[in-house]
């Protein structure tokens, strides 16, 4: 099946452009025609990570006309486990430094443009307008809306994954014919519903597999080849190799989004300012009287670095006999992490259980902004 495609065909093909391209001028329904349409497409990625990696490969070698990659992020070395864009010296580096080096290795005629910005209500409608698909490779419900909005309000076609653990999901939200984000998932989830990659973990190839999809809907709207992914929500799951396709549809009860809204994700329970307490904050509480600092983190962090005097009791390890055991002679308990979202749950969990009568909080930041403000040392895992 062809639809129309996205873009307008760009110049004719020099001679090493045709042997560069061979495999997809060979291809039915793609062709020169098809690779001169890729040629002159402007494509904006979001994320130079685990799913910015894989897209900016593929759609480089593809030949896309012009790409751009929006990411503030710098990389650290956990990040080369799956992130394979970026090398060994690029860490502390900008991610979006690594995409022209890939460019200017791979394929010179691609245009590159980086953004070393987060993308915010400030610059998304402004960023969205200027390319004619916008693939969406962030890590975070905020963005994924903030993403699914602007789409609909400039009316551009996005290509949307997400990573968790062993499992991937993608899809097009395609707003000139089909069901946005908000029709299959009405609004922003609470902010600790599930965990980032860097508290959950995710298996390395697995961003292999859902970016090279989400490259491959990409190309498929820009050529008109094919049958995208819009209205479908295409599962996979690595452990078992099984994979699933959902379909949904608009709601058509749902209001058209006409402006960018709020992009904070809601908390739920106590409100988090109530729960965190900064480094300095625990510091001064610790002078004063006696804290219990509980490491939730796994084992195996521990011994990477850990604050001397926390007590180790794994976050799916904790229950309430165990704490309040641990707590006796504790005035106040102060949950800690790698960053501060496991030991947030961990406080919002026990604020209100049997163990409520001792105050309890999350250390902002978790351990490893501990070891920069305390130690003096920046240290990234």
């Amino acid at each position: 099946m062809t639809r129309a495609p996205l873009v307008s065909a760009g110049a004719e093909l020099e001679p090493a452009e045709l042997a560069r391209y061979s495999r997809h001028l060979t291809l039915p329904g793609v062709g020169a025609e098809g690779q001169r349409l890729i040629a002159n497409a402007k494509v904006l990625v979001i994320g130079a990570g685990g799913l910015g990696s894989p897209i900016a490969s593929y759609l480089i070698a593809a030949g896309v006309g012009t790409l751009g990659v929006v990411d503030d992020d710098r990389v650290e070395l956990s990040n080369l486990q799956r992130q394979i864009m970026h090398r060994e010296h690029d860490v502390g580096r900008l991610k979006v430094d690594s995409v022209p080096r890939l460019a200017h290795e791979l394929n010179q005629h691609v245009r590159i443009t980086t953004v070393a910005q987060k993308l915010d209500e400030t610059n998304a409608v402004a960023l969205f307008s200027d390319y004619d698909l916008v693939i969406d490779g962030s890590d975070n419900f905020a963005t994924r809306y903030l993403s699914n909005d602007a789409a609909e309000i400039t009316g551009t076609p996005l290509v949307w994954g997400t990573l968790f653990q062993f499992s991937g999901q993608v899809t097009v939200f395609d707003p000139r014919t089909g069901p946005m984000l908000r029709d299959l998932f009405p609004e922003i989830p609470d902010a600790d519903s599930v965990p980032s990659c860097a508290e959950g973990g995710v298996f390395g190839a697995l961003c292999g597999v859902i970016g090279s999809v989400m490259c491959t809907e990409a190309l498929k709207l820009i050529t008109g080849v094919g049958t995208t992914l819009s209205g479908k929500l295409w599962l996979y799951d690595a452990l078992d190799a099984s994979v699933r396709t959902l379909s949904f549809s608009k709601d058509p009860k749902r209001e058209p989004v006409v402006e960018l809204g709020q992009y904070q994700a809601a908390a739920c329970g106590l409100e988090k300012q109530d729960l965190e307490l900064s480094v300095g904050q625990l510091t001064e509480m610790e002078a004063q009287e006696a804290v219990l600092v509980v490491d939730v983190r796994e084992g195996w962090e521990r011994e990477i670095v850990a604050i001397p005097h926390s007590q180790h009791v794994p976050l799916a390890q904790l229950h309430e006999g165990e704490l309040a055991e641990l707590a006796r002679s504790a005035s106040k308990i102060v949950f800690v992490c790698k960053t501060g979202a496991r030991s947030y749950q961990a406080a919002q969990n026990f604020a209100s259980g049997p163990t409520s009568s001792i105050p309890v909080y999350s250390l902002s930041g978790g351990t490893l902004e501990w070891v920069k403000q305390v130690q003096g040392r920046d240290l990234a895992y």
